[in-house]
């Protein structure tokens, strides 16, 4: 089956995140700091080989009326390209909500706990991930995800 990387394209950062071996759990993996687009598709290209990737997920950030804004353009641009630089079939999913999710469930996760210092770049790379979790796991919570 092999594993599933998530994507949560961005102007300033990429985040991504990986699935198990059985396509069951996303976890966050790392934020791409990148900011030349061909060493963004670079820096990801070799991700998906170093875990092996079987199939990618790439977040389309629509806006809430369902058109395809700039930043949705921008993100199908970045996978076409990305189609275009390895052997992946690459799956698009709508994330509207998934940056929001991601936050969310982090000061959830983060409740109780005694504050770690991070700045502030590190924080947002940290959201970026963790959105890319979010959308890689609806994604594999779906029933495309299993064809």
């Amino acid at each position: 089956m092999g594993r599933v990387m998530g994507i949560d394209f961005g102007l300033a950062r990429i985040g991504v995140a990986l699935s198990d071996p059985t396509r069951t759990l996303a976890s966050p993996l790392t934020t791409v700091h990148e900011k030349d687009k061909g060493a963004q598709i670079r820096r990801v290209a070799a991700l998906i080989a170093e875990h092996e990737v079987t199939q990618i997920v790439i977040g389309i950030p629509y806006q809430l009326d369902g058109v395809a804004g700039e930043m949705a353009e921008l993100a199908e641009k970045f996978a076409t390209k990305l189609e275009s630089t390895v052997e992946v079939p690459i799956a698009r999913w709508d994330e509207r909500f998934s940056s929001v999710t991601a936050e969310d469930a982090l000061r959830v996760a983060d409740a109780g706990r005694r504050k770690k210092k991070r700045s502030r770049q590190e924080e947002k790379g940290r959201i970026d991930a963790a959105a890319a979790a979010v959308l890689l796991q609806e994604w594999l919570d779906g029933p495309g995800s299993r064809a």
